[in-house]
């Protein structure tokens, strides 16, 4: 089954990813987070990604990462992946978020 689309997860696999103990992370600016967030994930600013990935734990363990429209969280999939972590999904949009 294929729950990708245009390179992002399908919302309700991004959830049941998180459920079964995904990390979640919010690539968007402190400022953003703070204003509104995904309850659970943590918040490391893309520019900030390449110095933090320890703070990701382990690599084989899945990551799901999403922004304000789609961009950056893509940007973050690809520097993750780049960096060895081998589950990565883009969840794209805060909005995507299933409610």
């Amino acid at each position: 089954v294929k729950s990708m689309l245009f390179g992002k997860v399908a919302p309700q696999k991004a959830r049941e990813l998180v459920s079964a103990g995904a990390r979640l992370v919010d690539v968007r600016t402190p400022g953003e987070h703070a204003a509104r967030h995904i309850e659970g994930s943590v918040n490391v600013p893309l520019s900030e990604l390449g110095g933090r990935l320890r703070e990701l734990g382990d690599k084989a363990k899945p990551v799901v990462v999403y922004c304000a429209s789609g961009v950056r969280s893509a940007s973050a999939a690809r520097a993750l992946k780049s960096a060895g972590f081998t589950q990565v999904f883009d969840l794209g949009s805060i909005g995507r978020w299933p409610g």
